[in-house]
């Protein structure tokens, strides 16, 4: 025989409470007083109630969805934090609508359009085409990462602390011309701090440097082309040199290294690289990378944190349109691999 739908007459009824107490343990939980919230549950145990997600969606309008927007999925940092944000639906319960942008502007806003249409409560941002400007003008909860903010709540990585720290461990490893390659980027990025960083420590230690800048691609092939230049480059104009190399990613920073293997069949010693991030990839190269290592895990909570409180917030009628911008930054942490050993 089919088993019976358990509905919120029936929940009531075994409770003692109204039907109107049921709904706000659903919708409204915290309006409840910890004891009641505990009876209800221990009901839903013994009735054997299963939340019927559409009818409840269509009753009240939340989808509890909350759309991400990514660059792209060749880099290994942009992988590693989706699976930390989708990590967090244990603690928070959202589910995630995940585009890929691929550095399309006008495909981005078509995203846009379809997360939308799925009515979702949140959004988070970690594509940089579209203005934090134009997103602040959407109706809807969001925090970016790692991306231009000035209008938007955000949480980055203390990126200038990195490039410090960046900068210091190639010092430590006594190399003769320090190098920072990375793309053209506005002072307004969060990762242009990586870049100051490395320019400031260069200067406090008086060490020869030089920034190489340019446009480093969006998928892998461009990636490996890029790369592919620089090294060569880099090559050619320091021979005999021990050569500190500032890689923004450690995507990049595995590329690199690959192309020093398959050229020289060795780390050779004239060679110092930092990576940026701790992504997989930084420990299973060919050999362990030293990198700079964003924690991401604390980034990814703190950025669904302060999701959820806008979102609760809006849902309780107590948001304050006229509260600031949140801006979390979060400390890196350097981590020293084989690829600066001390000479």
């Amino acid at each position: 025989m089919a088993k019976k739908t358990i509905t919120f007459d029936d929940i009531a009824q075994y409770t003692g409470f109204s039907k109107t107490t049921i709904s706000r343990y659903f919708n409204r939980p915290d309006s409840l007083t910890k004891k009641n919230r505990k009876k209800i549950a221990d009901a839903l145990v013994e009735l054997d109630y299963h939340e019927n997600k559409v009818a409840r969606i269509l009753a009240n309008g939340r989808t509890e969805f909350i759309g991400i927007i990514v660059p792209n999925l060749s880099l290994h940092y942009y992988s590693s934090m989706l699976d930390a944000i989708l990590s967090t639906y244990e603690r928070f319960g959202y589910k995630f609508i995940v585009f890929s942008g691929n550095d399309q502007e006008e495909m981005e806003r078509q995203y846009m359009k379809e997360l939308f249409a799925y009515q979702i409560e949140g959004l988070i941002v970690m594509s940089h085409t579209i203005p934090s400007k134009e997103l602040a003008s959407y109706d809807i909860p969001i925090v970016t990462i790692e991306r231009e903010d000035l209008y938007t709540n955000s949480v980055n990585t203390d990126n200038y602390l990195g490039g410090v720290q960046a900068t210091r461990i190639l010092y430590e490893a006594d190399c003769d011309i320090y190098i920072h390659v990375n793309s053209s980027l506005s002072e307004t990025m969060p990762s242009y701090g990586r870049i100051r960083g490395f320019s400031d420590t260069c200067a406090e230690l008086s060490l020869e440097h030089q920034i190489f800048s340019r446009e480093l691609g969006s998928s892998y092939e461009q990636m490996e082309d890029s790369i592919h230049e620089f090294f060569n480059t880099v090559d050619t104009l320091y021979p005999s040199r021990r050569k500190g190399i500032f890689m923004p990613n450690d995507t990049y920073a595995n590329i690199f290294c690959n192309l020093l293997f398959r050229k020289y069949r060795t780390f050779p010693e004239e060679y110092c690289v930092v990576g940026f991030d701790n992504s997989p990839v930084s420990r299973n190269s060919m050999i362990p990378i030293s990198t700079i290592g964003q924690q991401i895990d604390l980034i990814a909570a703190s950025a669904v944190e302060i999701l959820d409180d806008q979102i609760k917030q809006r849902k309780a009628g107590t948001a304050d349109k006229n509260q600031g911008l949140i801006h979390k930054v979060i400390p890196p942490v350097p981590v020293v691999r084989e690829t600066t050993k001390k000479r």
